[in-house]
């Protein structure tokens, strides 16, 4: 869970770089950099949810 949080916690932060960046002497562009941590957040949530798929599959239920 901790992999999580520091993933999030760094496209997080490169997408508000990449709003600052796209917004130039404009505001700051927040479509851009909601719309990229969006995808991200998105990409993380599929990759947890494989890696918890994956590990309930490898359980067995014999004792």
């Amino acid at each position: 869970m901790t992999r999580f949080f520091l993933s999030v916690g760094f496209f997080a932060a490169l997408s508000v770089g990449v709003g600052f960046l796209m917004s130039g002497n404009d505001s700051f562009d927040w479509g851009m950099a909601l719309g990229l941590f969006a995808l991200a957040l998105a990409g993380e949530g599929l990759r947890l949810w494989i890696r918890r798929g994956r590990a309930g599959s490898r359980q067995s239920s014999e004792i």
